[in-house]
C-alpha cells in the first residue's frame, strides 16, 4: 500500500482537511479528504485527526515526511507557526518550518504563513496562500506576476519568481454568506441556481466608479429593490449579490495594485475550487482581464517544493 510513498502532504484548512499521498514518482497516488477542519476538531485533538486521516499510509517501517499548510498553523491551530514576512519563497519556507511530533513518535512539518503591514499601515496575513503561489510558480515558470486565490477571504498576491512580495485580503466569500443568510437582502431570494446573466450585471455594478453610484454600502442596497421591483427575479439574485461582491472587490483590488505598481497587470492566476474558480474566472474575463487557470493541485506542488527543500525527502 504505502510502500512507494514519498511524502504526506495536507492542505489543512479552518473547515476542511485535505491530504495527498505522494509516490516515488512525484505523483499523487490517493487522496482524501475530511469535514476536520480547525475549528471543526473537537476539543482540539488535532492528534486524533492526524492518526485517523494518516494512519493507513503510514504502516510500513520507514517512517513517511508529513507536511501541512494552512490554518494548522495558526493560533487556533495545532501549533502556532510564526509568519514571515515578504519577499518570501521556497527557500525561507524550508528554513523555519513548524513541527509537531505525536505521542507514539511521528512528526509533521507545518509551513509558515506570511505577514505584511499595508500602505495604510494596517497588518494583513495569507496562511495556506503562499504555499499554492510556489506551487503556481513551480507547475508554470512563467507564473510571476499577479495571484488571485478565491475564498472566504480572497487573496490577491503579487510574486516574483514564485516568492510572495505583497498581497492584500478582501472578506468577499464571508460576506456573501453573511448577507444571503443572515440580511434582508437574502429575503427574496429563491433558489440557488446561476444565473449568468445576473452575475455579470452584479460584475458590472460593483465595478462602476460612476461617483453618482456612490460606493459599496449603496450598491448593497441595490440587492432588495431590483428584486423588490422584479427587475432581477428572485431566483437570479443570489448570483446578482455574488457578482456585485466580485466586481467591487476586482475595482478595489485593481486600484490597490496599479497605485502600487503605477500600472494594473492584464494577465492574472487563478487558483482555487473548480466552482469558485470559474466564478472568479467569468468576473475577471468579463472584466477585460487574461486569465489562467491553475487549478487545485497548486497547494501540492508547493508542499513537495518546499519538503524538497527542507531535506524531507530526495529530490527527483
Amino acid at each position: 500500500m504505502t510502500d512507494d510513498t514519498r511524502l504526506i502532504a495536507a492542505d489543512w484548512g479552518t473547515t476542511t482537511l485535505r491530504a495527498y499521498r505522494i509516490a516515488a514518482d512525484g505523483q499523487v497516488a490517493e487522496r482524501s479528504t475530511l469535514p476536520l477542519g480547525i475549528l471543526k476538531v473537537p476539543g482540539g485533538n488535532f492528534e486524533s485527526v492526524y492518526a485517523e486521516m494518516f494512519g493507513p499510509w503510514q504502516t510500513g517501517d520507514a517512517a513517511v515526511p508529513v507536511i501541512a499548510a494552512g490554518m494548522i498553523g495558526s493560533r487556533q491551530g495545532w501549533l502556532e507557526v510564526p509568519y514571515l514576512t515578504p519577499p518570501s519563497g521556497v527557500a525561507e519556507f524550508a528554513s523555519v518550518l513548524g513541527h509537531v511530533r505525536t505521542r507514539d513518535g511521528r512528526t509533521m512539518a507545518i509551513v509558515p504563513g506570511v505577514a505584511m503591514v499595508g500602505e495604510d499601515g494596517v497588518p494583513d496575513v495569507i496562511r495556506g496562500e503562499e504555499t499554492q503561489v510556489v506551487g503556481a510558480h513551480i507547475r508554470d515558470r512563467g507564473a510571476s506576476g499577479l495571484v488571485v486565490v478565491p475564498g472566504t477571504h480572497s487573496k490577491w498576491i503579487l510574486a516574483e519568481g514564485g516568492r510572495v512580495t505583497w498581497f492584500a485580503t478582501f472578506m468577499t466569500g464571508e460576506a456573501f454568506a453573511v448577507l444571503s443568510e443572515h440580511s434582508i437582502l437574502g429575503r427574496l431570494m429563491r433558489g440557488d441556481q446561476p444565473d449568468t446573466g445576473a452575475f455579470r450585471r452584479g460584475v458590472d455594478h460593483g465595478r462602476s466608479d460612476d461617483p453618482r453610484s456612490a460606493g459599496l454600502l449603496h450598491k448593497l442596497f441595490s440587492v432588495r429593490t431590483l428584486g423588490l421591483f422584479d427587475t432581477v427575479p428572485g431566483e437570479a439574485l443570489r448570483s446578482y449579490l455574488s457578482g456585485l461582491l466580485i466586481g467591487a472587490e476586482i475595482s478595489e483590488a485593481s486600484r490597490a495594485i496599479a497605485a502600487r505598481l503605477g500600472t494594473m497587470p492584464n494577465t492574472l492566476t487563478v487558483i482555487g475550487g473548480a466552482a469558485l474558480a470559474r466564478a472568479y474566472g467569468s468576473a475577471l474575463g468579463h472584466a477585460g482581464f487574461a486569465v489562467k487557470d491553475d487549478g487545485e493541485d497548486a497547494m501540492v506542488s508547493g508542499l513537495i517544493a518546499i519538503a524538497e527543500a527542507a531535506g524531507m525527502m530526495p529530490t527527483s
